[in-house]
């Protein structure tokens, strides 16, 4: 089982962004395999990486609309994940729980913030169980 789940980046418009992304995506043996008006998401077999309006509507900026997605076992373990993070000095962007919204059946989900201020997010069924 991978680490990563996928990758995100935010960008403030996605056709423009794709006019940079896809040509070196393509160079890499990469293609976009889905896209509209808010997200363009890359991969060779599922999607890696994304590009994405920033889910708050702010402006996107090299932090806002970035995260990290690991890979977790079970719904159990993305609880576990949420409250150890909260308990080391994370703050809570999302608890533990089923995302209808993800295209993936069964998908469960949690999103934290780092001390720092980098989002994290730990997902069981995700992109990567495709």
């Amino acid at each position: 089982m991978p680490l990563i789940d996928h990758l995100s980046v935010g960008v403030p418009d996605i056709a423009k962004a794709r006019q940079f992304y896809d040509p070196l995506m393509d160079l890499l043996g990469v293609t976009c395999l889905d896209a509209d008006d808010e997200f363009a998401a890359y991969g060779t077999s599922r999607p890696e990486f994304l590009l994405l309006l920033p889910f708050d509507g702010q402006p996107a900026t090299s932090g806002n609309g970035t995260h990290i997605a690991f890979v977790a076992s079970s719904p159990e373990q993305v609880a576990a994940f949420h409250e150890s993070a909260l308990a080391n000095g994370g703050t809570d962007e999302g608890a533990s729980g089923p995302r209808d919204f993800y295209p993936m059946s069964g998908c469960t989900t949690a999103y934290v913030r780092d001390p720092f201020g980098n989002k994290l997010e730990v997902l069981c069924n995700g992109f990567s169980s495709l």
